[in-house]
């Protein structure tokens, strides 16, 4: 389909690659990575036809078809959403109504004339091509993918200049869908989506009829969509077969390959070189020191890359707090909403006195919420956009006010808040090291430098004005500034935008160690499996929570734990049948206690001991079950598969009924004893 030969780009004067030959064909899925700046979007705008190559040539296939979305930047307006979908099926709109016009002429003239025949003939042609093309289902087309894209029926028949940018990306993102190009090029089409609309987006990439090329920093995604991966490192264009997870494995492998032959080489030419300075004014050794000479002129030297820069950090580890950190009880939240212009405004209220008359309704945000935060947790906050998952980290962080209920902090907690659009709040103009500078006082200019350089931030670079950073480099240095100031509860609001996946890991691996508390807003799949221990779902008004990672959540959410449940119930069922071990554990501990109630005896001697051995035997098993019970809730933090997830909760379960009962019964002998 298309085919790079010897390709290479500059940026001015900074080369991107060179020396790059790639060829993709009709049916390939290809994700390209790298870290940022080494020109992922360039070579994606190259392969689409937008931006020349400065050495090599593009081929490209006749009859080739592009779709091209970038990062953002693009603005509808004059259509409703629907209209303006439905818009890249105009030729067949231009079908339907020449069809419409020769059924009108075919009942105008005679049926049994030639001129009838050949407008017949015309009709079934073009009838046959219109439904080839789907062309009757050209409504329930749009419906389906502007609903997977998260449009609420509602939505479809707004004017989409309406919407906001993340919004119109998303109606960008649908009519390329809708075109189905032979070659479809996605520049991080996953920034604006919501994780349900990703899983949506990842399940259409699956089964779409073509080849794409995407570039995107979710891995998640990655493994599911593609089967190719074209790596820019170093300057060159490095190509590997399979998912993400299986690139990473070539890469090591391929590293430890190449350090290996260049160890070998080295010492094949250390070798060469001794031979040589030892014999070199031997006339009886010439012919051997002129051909190792040769050799070793021959040799083609193998160069080491440059090692590749990684941020490096860990979170200060907090003053402890207590147990409960944050504790919400029968919380409230909603807004009055305004139209001014041709977006929906926010407003907390009018002055008193002075009445709003631009106020439309009141949008409920949350009502009725309860929950609790408690020390060590990490909650992932899921949901569509526009379900409140922002709105709740500020309520959090004690930004917006409640509008009815009850927040408590913890004791000895401190929180920290990192915002979405953190950057906004920092000096433009000031620079980086000053302003760092004027956050960390104490701070020599040496250890700022280093800080600054263990997050990219190197020579003259420390030097920028903040203003002029790109989007993931305000946030990183946003996150840096954040580091400065210790807190136990982190309330981080979308931390990995603009982060490439090296940054993500090492963010991840920080907060993996972090010993405080986090509540975090993400809509990267591998991010919240690997870092969330519960998962609050926020959606209608409410706040459901549920334990676990994103794939423990998706599991129950698909009826997982119920059809576990019946299991579990159906195990316990037969274990406690008439003649089976388990049945009657407690049965002669409460047959004790039946018959000494009767008597009023005391026991004696000898059933006295047998229970206190009784009792200590329980106390062994209590002991054992518990630590089996901490292994089995500490597998489930770790998602491996969704058959170990069902293996670990029915042996869970099984683990606390046989804990209730021991416990039970070893209460029941105490008071026996006792009494």
């Amino acid at each position: 389909m298309i085919q790079l030969n010897s390709a290479g780009k500059r940026y001015g004067h900074k080369l991107l690659f060179e020396g790059a030959d790639l060829l993709i064909t009709p049916r390939d899925r290809l994700g390209l990575v790298g870290a940022n700046g080494t020109g992922k979007s360039t070579l994606l705008k190259v392969l689409g036809g937008l931006e020349s190559l400065d050495y090599g040539n593009v081929s490209v296939a006749k009859g080739l078809t592009f779709g091209y979305l970038p990062q953002d930047g693009l603005s509808l307006s004059g259509r409703t959403v629907f209209a303006e979908c439905a818009s890249v099926f105009e030729h067949l709109r231009d079908m339907e109504r020449e069809l419409e016009q020769l059924m009108n002429r075919m009942s105008e003239v005679d049926h049994t004339s030639t001129e009838y025949n050949n407008i017949a003939e015309r009709y079934h042609t073009i009838e046959h091509e219109f439904r080839v093309h789907d062309g009757y289902a050209i409504e329930a087309q749009v419906g389906t993918v502007l609903a997977g894209l998260g449009f609420r029926p509602e939505d479809w028949h707004r004017q989409t200049e309406e919407f906001s940018g993340g919004w119109q990306m998303r109606i960008a993102l649908a009519k390329l869908l809708l075109q189905k190009p032979n070659l479809l090029l996605l520049d991080e089409p996953t920034n604006h989506l919501d994780l349900e609309s990703r899983n949506w987006l990842e399940e259409y990439l699956v089964n779409y009829p073509f080849a794409f090329v995407l570039i995107s920093h979710d891995r998640y995604f990655l493994d599911i969509t593609i089967n190719r991966i074209v790596e820019i490192w170093n300057k060159k264009i490095w190509t590997y077969a399979g998912n993400y997870e299986k690139y990473l494995w070539q890469k090591t492998q391929r590293q430890e390959q190449l350090e290996a032959a260049y160890k070998n080489q080295r010492e094949r030419i250390e070798q060469l070189e001794v031979f040589i300075n030892r014999f070199r004014y031997q006339a009886t050794k010439a012919k051997q020191v002129q051909s190792r000479i040769k050799e070793l002129e021959k040799i083609e030297r193998i160069e080491l890359p440059e090692e590749e820069k990684t941020i490096h950090f860990s979170f200060p580890q907090p003053k402890p707090s207590g147990r409960i950190v944050a504790e919400f009880s029968g919380v409230a939240k909603s807004y009055n909403q305004r139209r001014g212009g041709s977006d929906i405004l926010v407003r907390q209220g009018a002055e008193v006195g002075q009445p709003d008359t631009n106020v439309r309704s009141t949008h409920e945000v949350f009502r009725d919420v309860n929950f609790i935060v408690e020390k060590g947790d990490r909650i992932a906050l899921v949901g569509v956009n526009g379900a409140g998952k922002s709105t709740l980290i500020k309520l959090l962080a004690g930004i917006e006010p409640l509008s009815a209920g009850e927040y408590k902090l913890g004791y000895n907690v401190q929180f920290d808040y990192f915002a979405q659009d953190q950057y906004k709040e920092l000096d433009q103009e000031a620079r980086i090291l000053d302003d760092l500078g004027r956050v960390s006082p104490a701070s020599r200019e040496t250890e700022l430098r280093s800080l600054l350089g263990c997050f990219l931030f190197s020579g003259d670079d420390v030097f920028k004005r903040i203003g002029v950073l790109s989007g993931g480099e305000r946030n990183r240095y946003a996150l840096l500034r954040m580091l400065l100031h210790p807190a136990n509860f982190l309330l981080l609001d979308e931390p990995t935008n603009h982060l490439d996946m090296r940054a993500k890991d090492v963010l991840l691996e920080a907060l993996s160690k972090y010993t405080g508390t986090v509540v975090f807003v993400s809509h990267d799949r591998y991010f919240i499996d690997k870092l969330a221990t519960r998962v609050f779902e926020i959606g209608g008004g409410h706040v459901d929570v549920y334990p676990g990672n994103y794939e423990d959540f998706l599991w129950r959410k698909q009826g997982g734990a119920e059809k576990l449940q019946e299991e579990v119930s159906a195990t316990t069922a037969h274990r406690q049948e008439p003649g089976n071990g388990n049945a009657g554990t407690a049965r002669p501990t409460e047959q004790s206690s039946a018959d000494c109630d009767k008597t009023g005896k005391r026991l004696n001697p000898i059933k006295r001991k047998q229970m206190q051995e009784r009792a200590s035997e329980l106390e062994k098993q209590i002991s054992e079950l518990e630590h089996q019970i901490a292994q089995c809730e500490a597998g489930l933090q770790n998602f491996v598969s969704a058959d170990e997830t069902v293996r670990l909760t029915r042996e869970l379960d099984l683990h606390r009924t046989d804990l209730n009962a021991r416990i039970a019964e070893w209460e029941q002998i105490g008071q026996e004893l006792e009494a």
